[in-house]
């Protein structure tokens, strides 16, 4: 007999049910989950090859191509040559990428403070930094 979920369902729930929560969220933004997926992953920096972008998000670079002409069509993020090597992509968000994941973002917060409201501030606070490092320490 046990007395609490083995991390990886108890993770599965969780995740199951944020992403429900988050994807309305992110198509009144006109966001899909892996957009948002990119958007976030250049909001601290741009990536210096469209490979590397992938390898960020573990997802193989002819998969993201695709995902990559949508963003760039509606002008989310840009890619230009690498000065270094002509063949490599820089891609960064634009200023229209940049507020539309704020947005995104500031609504999907608003969604997990109401998911969270009922536990205490101080076991939300210690839930979320333990998660963080947790998220951090699994890559």
């Amino acid at each position: 007999m046990t007395d609490r979920h083995d991390l990886g369902a108890a993770f599965g729930r969780l995740t199951r049910a944020m992403v429900e929560a988050e994807e309305p969220i992110l198509r009144r933004h006109d966001l899909e989950m892996w957009d948002y997926v990119l958007l976030s992953a250049l909001e601290s920096a741009a990536a210096p090859t469209q490979a590397e972008l992938a390898a960020t998000v573990r997802r193989d670079k002819t998969r993201i191509i695709p995902l990559l002409d949508s963003l760039e069509e509606r002008r989310l993020l840009s890619r230009t040559p690498d000065p270094a090597d002509r063949r490599n992509r820089i891609v960064a968000l634009t200023d229209t990428g940049r507020a539309v994941l704020r947005d995104a973002r500031a609504e999907i917060r608003r969604m997990e403070a109401g998911y969270l409201a009922s536990i205490p501030a101080g076991e939300r606070k210690v839930f979320l930094d333990v998660l963080d490092r947790l998220a951090a320490a699994a890559g």
